[in-house]
């Protein structure tokens, strides 16, 4: 847990609900802190330092090596692959997707480009990089107003702005640069957001109930997401038909993108049918967090959960 990025402190609280609820019965379970070249195990008061080397650790003489790495950590290194590679080198499981996997999903524009080849419906978008010419007009032409800007590689909601005209692209584009050197800017669409768990559970490709989302601000961002600022209501109201089209658009963007291990998409629906936004393949893990909740409602325990992305992590 923990990680470079800005969404560190969420990391630490989900790593600290997965170490909670960890059957100590099966594992000997350590928490291990990442923060720029500091990797350390934390264990009570006491700290010990990563040999990279191997990713062990030594303990009262002995050395610790780990069978399985459970990865808490949003964003860099944890989501967009680095860490997994690392791992892979070492010939350590982990319990996330292929390292490619995760590098290409956390790029929001890479990851659109190939679900588009699958006829995944999706908002229109624009795509800037940092020291570009900004032509607004021709952003607002091609997407509309509203729009959101986002940054291509971030999560939590970090940096993204909802932009209601066209003289205040270029302070949203600002903001989200903060986060990352390319932005991505999508169309506006009106309907009903829903939030959805797809996860590799007992050799299963499973579609945990729906969340749909009631933001109490423009849009589902950080405040919503953490501070109670949205309703989140688990299953989603949703009709029949629009569960039936959800659940297998989601199943079906998990498959193409030969995912394992934890993922959660994000929908809009414009009539029955689910837009696609973005997936997250180290969705939030804490109390409040959606994927608990929906795990929840589906008769799974945080215990169950978490061992089974273990045990599927070690038998691949």
């Amino acid at each position: 847990m923990g990680g470079n990025s800005t969404e560190a402190d969420i990391s630490i609280k989900s790593g600290t609900v997965v170490y909670q609820n960890l059957d100590k019965t099966k594992y000997n379970a350590y928490c291990v802190m990442i923060t720029g070249t500091t990797w350390e195990v934390i264990n009570n008061t006491e700290k010990h330092t990563i040999d990279k080397s191997d990713f062990s650790f030594d303990f009262n003489g002995f050395k610790i090596k780990f069978d399985c790495v459970f990865n808490a950590i949003h964003g860099s290194p944890g989501e967009d692959g680095l860490l997994c590679a690392y791992f892979d080198l070492l010939g350590i499981k982990h319990t996330s997707a292929p390292f490619y996997q995760m590098a290409l999903t956390f790029n929001k524009k890479d990851c659109l480009s190939v679900l588009r080849d699958y006829d995944i419906k999706m908002a229109t978008s624009f795509v800037i990089s940092k020291g570009e010419t900004i032509n607004t007009k021709a952003i607002a032409d091609k997407v509309g107003m509203p729009c959101f800007v986002k940054p291509n590689q971030a999560g939590s909601s970090f940096g993204i702005s909802k932009v209601f005209k066209e003289a205040d692209l270029l302070a949203a584009l600002d903001i989200a640069f903060a986060e990352d050197s390319t932005v991505l800017i999508e169309s506006f669409l009106e309907g009903t957001e829903v939030s959805v768990g797809v996860i590799d559970y007992q050799n299963e490709i499973l579609v945990l109930p729906p969340t749909e989302i009631v933001s109490d601000n423009d849009f589902f961002d950080y405040d919503a997401k953490y501070n109670g600022k949205s309703q989140e209501i688990t299953p989603a109201r949703i009709s029949a038909i629009q569960l039936e089209n959800l659940k297998a658009v989601a199943k079906k963007v998990y498959k193409v993108l030969n995912m394992k291990g934890f993922s959660r998409s994000e929908f809009i629906f414009i009539g029955d049918e689910p837009y696609f936004l973005e997936l997250n393949t180290v969705p939030g893990l804490t109390n409040e967090s959606l994927l608990p909740q929906q795990s929840r409602a589906a008769g799974i325990s945080l215990q169950d959960l978490f061992t089974n992305a273990i045990e599927m992590a070690l038998k691949d």
